[in-house]
């Protein structure tokens, strides 16, 4: 059974109305959140139990769970065609995220909070040879996981190809790219590709892109970590956005 750690996420969960089972809570842990975690848990008849922190710890997997799990229902699962139907529903432009191949889960909970803090309507992801929802990626996303469309798919081409006859614009991010995101213009429904964490975009995906940036350094470190590069860029796309509706 899929499990929940940290404050945040287990609250955020609640919140979504995910299904939740039952939560361990450490022994005399108080704390607002707590309260307000424990009082929707009674209003949704979930059973609680108290347990040590060391119980909590032996069977944590995130390492970071802060005196709280829950046991839950796996989230709610999306595909491409869910995503299109979300940006023809909308007024505005649509933002989407597409991992390719990151292995971290960290930068894959990063990534999934900053593209929800920003107005993102999905993030998708690959499969095979990277990471998947974890404990460490939903604590590492603090709850926004429980908000954001995560969309699984077995090809990165294939979902950019229905994107794009969905009239996106398909974005990559790549360190040896001519253009600044700076320079970019982010106008119109936009798709962002993230390389993973190593080799950054694979080749086919890279062609698939329509255009691709890099985020100018004057150092001398190559690149960024990847869920930074994809907060840049991500924030420059909602900038941009900010300025043409205001």
């Amino acid at each position: 059974m899929p499990r929940i750690e940290g404050r945040n996420a287990v609250y955020e969960a609640l919140r979504a109305g995910r299904k939740i089972h039952r939560i361990y809570i450490k022994e005399k842990s108080s704390a607002e959140i707590i309260d307000e975690i424990l009082e929707m848990a009674q209003k949704n008849n979930i059973p609680i139990t108290r347990i040590s922190n060391k119980k909590l710890s032996e069977t944590a997997r995130s390492h970071a769970h802060q005196g709280i799990i829950a046991e839950a229902d796996h989230l709610k699962e999306y595909d491409i065609n869910d995503i299109i139907k979300i940006k023809a529903e909308k007024d505005g432009d649509s933002l989407i995220i597409i991992l390719d191949e990151i292995k971290d889960p960290h930068n894959f909970g990063a990534i999934i909070r900053t593209a929800y803090a920003a107005g993102a309507d999905a993030v998708v992801y690959q499969d095979r040879r990277a990471v998947d929802i974890t404990p460490v990626v939903l604590k590492a996303a603090a709850g926004a996981a429980e908000h954001l469309p995560l969309v699984k798919v077995s090809n990165i081409n294939y979902a950019i190809k229905a994107l794009k006859d969905a009239h996106y614009w398909v974005v990559g991010a790549d360190a040896a790219a001519e253009k600044s995101h700076f320079a970019a213009d982010f106008s119109g429904s936009t798709a962002l590709v993230i390389g993973s964490e190593g080799s950054g975009l694979r080749r086919l995906v890279r062609e698939n892109c329509d255009f691709l940036v890099k985020i100018p350094m004057k150092g001398q470190l190559g690149s960024l970590n990847a869920s930074v590069a994809a907060a840049v860029i991500i924030y420059e796309i909602f900038r941009q956005e900010e300025k043409d509706n205001s």
